[in-house]
């Protein structure tokens, strides 16, 4: 059975590429605007640069009443300052917190779009098959470590499916009853074995197994519809 080849590691990373690339890209534009924001904001000495000018304009100001004022100038200059580096930390905090905000979103984002493509996936392909361990003489088949206990007909019919699975090989039910009975296969009934897969999808769930383990090969015959590399007979 031809295996798609599709690598879904490359598709993973481009995935991974692009997630890095999209939060690389919303620091890059916060960086900018918090650069842009702080660049514009006006200097936190200004206005006391401003009372000193005024000042040394002044200088002929000596009532009382007026040092007075100018004094009460330069004290509003300073809370103005101390005023004006709070709200710098108080930016600087707001930006930094929009950022992971908007990490956290996309990161969030893309975890639901890969949710939905693995539940899409699931939905159409079904259970994935990871691990398939046929004990003969337990009569037992372990389907992803869920223990099926057969009879010894079908654990017989479930061993030469997969003792052809491993060699990509297609076998009809009459070569699945020959390989059983010991017979050449010209001298069994195709519905023998036919008889004998449905007993093996009986015994193990019919939906569930006609879907994932036994697959029915129009006009060629039966196999395992797994991967080769997953088998293990003991």
């Amino acid at each position: 059975m031809p295996v798609n080849s599709t690598s879904a590691t490359e598709t993973r990373q481009a995935g991974n590429k692009i997630v890095v690339a999209g939060i690389a890209t919303i620091v890059l534009i916060l960086l900018a605007a918090a650069i842009v924001l702080f660049a514009n904001l006006p200097d936190a000495n200004a206005f006391n640069a401003r009372v000193e000018h005024i000042f040394i304009e002044n200088a002929d100001l000596t009532a009382q009443a007026e040092i007075k004022l100018l004094e009460i100038l330069a004290q509003s200059g300073t809370a103005f300052s101390e005023t004006l580096d709070s709200y710098r930390f108080v930016i600087f905090v707001l930006l930094v917190f929009a950022t992971a905000m908007l990490i956290a979103a996309v990161a969030f984002l893309v975890m639901l779009i890969a949710m939905n493509r693995r539940m899409g996936h699931i939905e159409r392909k079904g259970i994935e098959v990871n691990s398939l361990l046929i004990s003969r003489d337990q009569n037992t088949v372990y389907l992803n470590n869920f223990e099926f206990k057969l009879t010894a007909a079908a654990i017989e019919t479930l061993s030469v499916l997969a003792e052809a699975r491993m060699d990509d090989e297609v076998l009809s039910g009459a070569e699945i009853e020959a390989v059983i009975s010991g017979r050449s296969a010209a001298d069994c009934d195709e519905a023998a074995g036919a008889t004998r897969i449905k007993r093996l999808r009986d015994m193990l769930g019919n939906q569930m197994v006609s879907e994932l383990l036994v697959k029915n090969i129009a006009r060629r015959g039966y196999m395992l519809a797994v991967d080769k590399d997953i088998i293990q007979m003991v």
